[in-house]
């Protein structure tokens, strides 16, 4: 028997329709010589720290660390079940093909239940892209040797076992750390979801700190031959501040005063400059998540289920959970299939596809800079548009218009700034002029304009200038102007900044080692950081922003800066992205997660932790200073001679007090 080994049901139904595997079993399909079955997600989870003996059940630092020798893996309760009828099916199969995501962790699914159920027969790997009929069928012609993805289990079992260390040791570590600092809460470390938080912490006390500050600029309205346009002042050298505002209110009025009174201003300099924009690429699914963030206002979880329900249910999209936004050369060939089913799904798109240039080759088309996998894009058979919700039509059409931007021009336009000389004072202008409007049209909407001082100039269109063109002064207002604090990060934001953290990177050692486009997580698994220290309590949703919370300045300021230190834990990404590619073993990565989980461990053992603490009132039985503590009813204050007193008090709003505080120096990683 050919055993198909998918990763979710809906998988395995689109896969056995095209085997003609018809037959409904229990958890499986069946035809002809072939089984189709699934795994429902992971089947199989690392065994806690109490599998590996029963003093693990306290938290203890006398305990720690804990590093296997020999890793547990237990079948999880809620789909043992299904691990059931997978196992007998994997005995029973001659010949095997995994055929769940092609992805890390998709390989780490399948591999993890190959080893646990001990099969030794042959394997083959189904490499998909897209769920629809036609691309089941190509890539069932072309399965794939085992041995080429191999590496891939490597680097996800590398990944889930360095969390575990780190998630276990440290966790239980800091939180008895805490705990005997006066702290009740849990101090959840994570390797990527603690630097993760540390980005949101970090931006919160910069906006925080922030001391706003005035300044002043003037908006000179001109014209010329019957046209109006908009001047900015420059301010003069040495009243401004580094971006070149204007901080003296008295040069601002005076220079407005002047300039009132002149009647013209002449132009000093005209310079115009032709730019191309290409057309974006298709996208992977940080960006699909950024850009669904910024437009849609949609959660990256959000958009990842959208993207996902794109992809299996409605088949309307290539694998969303790429991270590469590049098309393989080959796929040339399917344009014309791809157009063919586009215009069949909605006829409305004719127009625009009457205007394409179906052989331009843009730069999305480059098989050196294609990963695992490639750019979203539409699928080659048409979609019933009917059956997408609003959100999902909407992030379909963004992965649409992103595909047939690939075929319409480079979008063109003429950058002008005019410099003018207005009572001894200098202005400046600058105008756009489109010339070719490209792929602009592919997409939905217009993308909002950036804004900023220049905000206006940047949409507007200047006349016919030369040098020495008087130009007519009109209206001059003098404005009041505050700098602004950063913006707290939308989710979006957040996952781009954990895409490019190399660039957020201040220590020039880790910045030299680092590739510009290393980062935190995976396109796989970022939301889920994200949603994780949603659910946890460390961040917060404020509209369309994200917020740290209390516990989340808690638990950065207690942990070392090698675990809150994004650089670090991309130089661990970048590990696995070795063991991925056959240039480290998952041993020796384990190794050296090990061997530093360990020194941070004996190192902060017997320390204690510096922590911000809510101020409790006194103990109403015999006046002790109380310490908060969680109990089945949540939150309460408890005498800090308990067990002697066993007076309590109702949580209430108070002041913070802080803990004394010895801290050992600080750990750099070893972890490469």
């Amino acid at each position: 028997m050919r055993l198909f080994l998918c990763e979710k049901p809906s998988q395995g139904k689109d896969i056995a329709r095209v085997l003609s595997a018809s037959q409904r079993g229990s958890g499986c399909y069946t035809g002809a010589g072939i089984t189709v079955t699934w795994c429902i997600g992971h089947l199989i989870e690392a065994a806690p720290p109490e599998a590996y003996g029963e003093c693990y059940k306290r938290w203890s630092i006398e305990q720690l660390p804990i590093l296997p020798e020999r890793w547990r893996i237990e079948v999880k309760a809620s789909t043992a079940a299904q691990f059931k009828i997978v196992k007998r099916l994997v005995e029973q199969a001659g010949e095997l093909v995994i055929a769940t995501d092609a992805d890390r962790e998709g390989e780490m699914i399948a591999r993890e239940i190959i080893d646990l159920c001990g099969y030794r027969g042959p394997i083959r790997r189904l490499w998909l892209s897209a769920l629809n009929d036609a691309s089941i069928r190509k890539a069932l012609d072309a399965l794939r040797p085992a041995t080429e993805t191999l590496p891939l289990y490597f680097s996800a079992l590398a990944r889930s076992r360095a969390d575990w260390l780190v998630g276990m040791n440290l966790s239980r570590l800091f939180t008895v750390l805490g705990r005997q600092a006066g702290y009740g809460g849990v101090l959840s470390v994570g390797r990527v979801q603690t630097p993760t938080l540390k980005l949101v912490v970090d931006r919160d006390r910069e906006i925080a700190r922030f001391v706003s500050v005035p300044y002043w600029a003037i908006d000179v309205s001109l014209s010329y031959a019957g046209q109006s346009f908009t001047a900015n002042w420059i301010p003069p050298e040495g009243t401004t501040d580094a971006v070149g505002r204007c901080l003296q209110r008295p040069v601002a009025q005076q220079a407005a005063e002047r300039i009132r009174t002149a009647r013209e201003a002449r132009v000093v300099s005209v310079e115009t400059e032709r730019v191309r924009e290409a057309p974006p690429l298709p996208f992977d699914l940080g960006t699909l998540q950024e850009v669904c963030s910024r437009r849609l206002g949609l959660d990256v979880q959000e958009t990842l289920n959208i993207a996902q329900a794109l992809y299996e249910t409605h088949k309307a999209t290539t694998y969303p959970r790429s991270d590469s936004g590049y098309l393989p050369e080959s796929m040339l060939a399917e344009v014309p299939t791809v157009l063919g089913a586009l215009l069949a799904t909605d006829p409305g798109l004719r127009p625009l596809l009457d205007r394409l240039d179906r052989t331009r080759r843009s730069r999305a088309w480059d098989d050196a800079k294609v990963s695992a996998h490639h750019g979203i894009i539409p699928t080659l058979e048409p979609v019933n548009l009917a059956a997408m919700s609003h959100k999902e039509l909407a992030v379909y059409e963004l992965i649409r218009a992103h595909y047939l931007a690939q075929f319409l021009p480079h979008h063109e336009f003429d950058r002008t700034v005019a410099r003018l000389a207005c009572a001894g004072h200098s202005l400046q202008a600058v105008g756009k002029q489109i010339v070719e409007p490209g792929w602009h049209p592919a997409l939905p909407d217009k993308e909002p304009e950036a804004t900023g001082d220049d905000s206006t100039q940047r949409s507007q269109t200047l006349p016919a200038l030369a040098s020495d063109t008087l130009c007519i002064v009109g209206q001059v207002d003098l404005k009041t102007l505050k700098t602004q604090p950063p913006k707290p990060y939308t989710q979006g934001e957040l996952v781009k900044a954990m895409k490019s953290v190399a660039k957020l990177v201040a220590d020039p050692r880790l910045k030299a080692k680092l590739r510009d486009t290393t980062g935190i997580g995976t396109e796989a698994t970022r939301a889920g950081i994200i949603n994780g220290l949603l659910t946890r309590g460390y961040l917060v949703k404020k509209g369309r922003t994200v917020r740290a919370t209390e516990a989340a300045f808690t638990l950065i300021d207690a942990v070392p800066a090698a675990i809150t230190d994004p650089g670090t834990t991309a130089i661990w990404e970048q590990a696995l992205d070795m063991i991925e590619a056959g240039q480290m073993t998952l041993d020796n990565f384990i190794d050296k997660q090990s061997a530093w989980v360990a020194q941070l461990v004996q190192q902060y053992r017997g320390t204690t932790l510096s922590i911000e603490l809510p101020a409790g009132p006194a103990c109403p039985v015999c006046g002790a200073t109380t310490r908060q503590r969680n109990g089945k009813n949540g939150a309460f204050w408890s005498c800090g001679r308990y067990p002697d007193c066993m007076g309590t008090v109702p949580v209430e709003s108070s002041g913070r007090r802080r803990t004394t505080s010895r801290k050992p120096r600080r750990s750099s990683s070893t972890a490469n």
